[in-house]
């Protein structure tokens, strides 16, 4: 209902004939915002030519050896040799691995990882071959002939073992025989080169201390493979999601409810498709060796096609679909009324769609915008990782007072600690520092997380603010399409751009704050995973859901405030205001229509998603016989698939966002003109009969609700429009009261029996009365008239700026009552909402 709210911006539109839409005399709002906004893109700017100079992306590329060089670097003397060697792999199962994330060994850039078992001694009593061999594994300079100063500084490893590369790094080729027996290379028992033997399942323990130190990039340079092969393919999944989503929305202009309807069925079936498919899965794994075997009991894998390979993956698949079919589908039949509607609204969305064609592509210019913002993120964020310097330290075997201390590796040699410590090394340990830059350089990639929402939300805002003014020139052009302005979409972004910057990047950098606290939350809670204090788990999931909820909340307020700000031109918080209470006086009407109507706009979005992600699943897995050679050969499959996924909702969002923000804009000036006009000659409606049969439509689903709550609505609407009277209604009650004040004195001094036969008698006899009424009660009267005018005077100087009223004689006294009961009339007729 068209309720009424006391404070600012809580009253009703008001008639105004010069209203003809989005006002075009505007000024610059939010200045200050505005200039906040720049100063932090200038900084933004600086911290990433910071990070530009003091980056290496190549760290994350390639392993490093223990001089600080990139392994297969092109352009360097480590070009043909890609992998990194281990001297001694069983010092990775040293507790420092996971203090310094570094093996405390020698490590070196080799071409190929050994694949044989071989000591140091054996090769250099063996042939030439066994020393040509195994010097590729030494460091540069070695002769066999001093084979003590080998072993003393280390220039060579000890002994070699079968290897395979793995990320890059050369790890012992570990097996299992029968009976769990641990083997490298079929041998249980090493030569360790020393006079010692070693057991092989030390060396399991030391890879998998190992694997620890890579285990972060083991997955990622797996992904990263795998984009690298199949990258062209995910553009073309793309590609295809943007036709599909373009020709979904063209038919939808010209045949809209039978897509709708098209799109409901085939939502359905998509999903059923799935179920079966799962179910399919489900039962061919019946029997087979080790499908039985549950999610726990197999543990977190890197390979996550692994868990294609056991039933319980596919059944839980299944239930998921089932569970989602089922909402769906219950939705559907308990929606079934309001559907009507909200496929009637989304027909005449289609027509201010058809009117501003070039609305369809505007979604293309937020994708360029976004991409840019991405990017430039994303690549700041690999630079500022990689902007810290090799630090080395001291390892040693025995005990060492300057273990693990910093050293240079270039003065080690001839420094003290050499000396102190002869088995003690020199080694690369990570990359840091302890500079002022290295020491802030968390801060700088905090600040590159923050002006990464703040500008992703202002592209968003800016797309919003654009489209909410074409559609509000469409609707407020009373003759369509002769007073629609030409290019509305160029001149709607034009506004946004020169008077309302600040009122975008104000609402963009609130939603912002929240967006960074549910970062952060998020972070807490991947740190606290471990924890045992329940009271601490529980509160941040609670503050999670709130953030949450306050994020939604945002989302949607700004959302409408940017409608008012593209209509009116008003800066963000008068807008903000003037939105909700619009909203708040036709809730219903919001809860009854707008939600469906989203509703509907995300089984489109789900269609397409669902499409192209069955035929990416198909393709990527090789289940099409006819391109199963096209395929690319990737570690994980699902990687493409999933990415494609993604893109292709993002890509039918940025589509179907047109269409919703059509309809909120729609609906909101509907709301306007029904609050500043009436539907008369004088005041007509700029909407079209089809747009106010569709919306009035809601008032019988209305009635539906309770009937006991319809009336204490009704009631408390009542009580309202009574306590809240508009200024010239107050006025008017104030005159006609201080009218009926005087005629009542005045008849209860003189005339008290002609007093009461005047209220009886009609307007015609009282007005012949007085007209033979003696002179003298003509002069007492107008004796009385004068003093009567100086206490309205001062009474309306108390009512603060009530008109001055001169109490007419009795026949006008008469006559304005008439009026005033013709007022009362004209205020009991229906309201916005009785109306429809």
């Amino acid at each position: 209902m068209c309720l009424l709210y006391r404070g600012g911006g809580a009253f009703s539109q008001k008639f105004d004939s010069n209203f003809k839409g989005p006002i075009h005399n505007r000024g610059c709002t939010d200045v200050l915002c505005c200039i906040i906004f720049i100063i932090a893109l200038l900084g933004y700017f600086a911290v990433g030519i910071i990070a530009w100079s003091q980056g290496d992306p190549r760290k994350v590329i390639y392993p490093t050896d223990s001089r600080g060089q990139f392994c297969g670097q092109a352009g360097t003397p480590l070009e043909k040799k890609p992998l990194l060697f281990y001297f001694n792999i069983l010092k990775c199962a040293s507790p420092l691995v996971l203090l310094e994330f570094q093996c405390p060994t020698t490590q070196l850039c080799v071409e190929r990882c050994p694949d044989r078992h071989l000591t140091l001694v054996k090769a250099k009593v063996g042939n030439k071959d066994d020393r040509e061999y195994y010097r590729q594994y030494c460091k540069e300079g070695v002769d066999f002939a001093k084979l003590v100063k080998i072993l003393k500084e280390g220039l060579c490893p000890a002994m070699l073992m079968p290897s395979k590369a793995f990320t890059r790094r050369c790890l012992p080729a570990l097996g299992t025989m029968k009976g769990g027996v641990v083997v490298v290379g079929n041998e249980t028992v090493f030569d360790a080169g020393e006079g010692t033997n070693v057991n092989a399942s030390d060396i399991l323990e030391a890879s998998k201390k190992s694997n620890a130190v890579v285990e972060a990039r083991q997955v990622a340079m797996r992904i990263f493979e795998d984009y690298t092969q199949s990258w062209y393919w995910i553009l073309l999944g793309l590609v295809i999601a943007m036709v599909i989503s373009l020709i979904f929305i063209v038919l939808l202009r010209f045949l809209a409810g039978i897509m709708v309807w098209v799109m409901i069925v085939l939502v359905i079936l998509v999903i059923g498709y799935g179920i079966f498919h799962c179910y399919m899965e489900f039962a061919n794994l019946k029997d087979q060796p080790g499908s039985d075997i549950t999610i726990r009991d197999l543990g977190l894998q890197t390979d996550f096609a692994v868990y294609l390979q056991i039933r319980q993956t596919w059944l839980a698949f299944m239930i998921i679909l089932a569970i989602v079919e089922v909402i769906i589908i219950l939705l559907l039949i308990f929606l079934r009324k309001r559907l009507l509607i909200a496929i009637a609204l989304i027909k005449e969305a289609s027509k201010a769609v058809g009117h501003v064609m070039s609305s369809l592509f505007y979604p293309l210019l937020t994708f360029a915008l976004l991409a840019v913002v991405i990017a430039y993120w994303a690549i700041t964020a690999v630079f500022l990782s990689t902007s810290n310097e090799q630090v080395y330290k001291v390892f040693n075997n025995s005990d060492c007072a300057y273990a693990l201390d910093n050293c240079n590796p270039k003065t080690f040699n001839t420094s003290n600690v050499s000396t102190e410590c002869p088995d003690a090394e020199c080694l690369f340990a990570f990359y840091g520092g302890e500079t002022l830059y290295h020491k802030y350089l968390i801060l700088f990639q905090f600040y590159n997380v923050f002006l990464f929402f703040w500008c992703a939300n202002f592209v968003t805002a800016l797309g919003q603010v654009t489209l909410a003014g074409a559609f509000a020139s469409y609707y407020w052009a009373f003759k369509k399409p002769e007073d629609i302005p030409a290019s509305p979409i160029c001149a709607s972004l034009g506004r946004a751009l020169r008077y309302h910057t600040g009122s975008l990047a104000f609402g963009s950098l609130i939603l912002s704050l929240v967006q960074v606290i549910r970062v952060l939350l998020e972070y807490l809670d991947h740190k606290l995973k471990g924890a045992q204090n329940r009271f601490a788990k529980f509160l941040l999931s609670c503050m999670k859901c709130c953030f949450w909820c306050l994020e939604k909340c945002i989302k949607f307020l700004n959302r409408n405030a940017y409608i008012m700000i593209a209509i009116y031109g008003k800066s963000f918080c008068p807008s903000a205001r003037d939105a909700f209470f619009l909203l708040m006086r036709n809730i219903i009407r919001v809860a009854v229509l707008d939600k469906v109507t989203d509703f509907l706009l995300f089984l489109g979005k789900l269609l397409i998603v669902g499409i192209v992600g069955i035929f990416s699943f198909f393709f990527f897995s090789g289940k099409i016989k006819a391109v199963e050679d096209a395929a690319p050969s990737l570690n994980y499959y699902w990687v493409p698939i999933l990415t494609v996924v993604v893109g292709s909702y993002l890509i039918a969002h940025g589509f179907f966002s047109v269409y919703a923000m059509c309809v909120d804009t729609l609906f909101l000036c509907f709301c306007e003109d029904l609050e500043r006009n009436d539907g008369s000659a004088e005041r007509p409606y700029f909407m079209s009969p089809e747009l106010h049969e569709i919306l009035s439509k809601t008032k019988p689903l209305e009635e539906d609700k309770d009937g006991v709550e319809q009336v204490d609505e009704a009631k408390q609407a009542d009580e309202v429009k009574q306590e809240e009277q508009t200024p010239l209604q107050q006025q008017q009650d104030g005159e006609v009261q201080l009218k009926q004040q005087s005629l009542l004195s005045q008849n209860e001094e003189e005339q008290p029996l002609q007093a009461r036969t005047d209220r009886e008698e009609p307007k015609e006899e009282k007005s012949e009365e007085q007209k033979v009424s003696k002179t003298e009660q003509v002069e007492n009267a107008a004796t009385e008239e004068e003093e009567v005018g100086e206490e309205e005077e001062a009474a309306a100087e108390k009512q603060e700026g009530n008109a001055e009223v001169v109490p007419p004689s009795a026949a006008e006294a008469e006559e304005e009552t008439g009026e005033e009961q013709e007022e009362k009339k004209e205020e009991e007729k229906p309201s916005c909402e009785s109306r429809e």
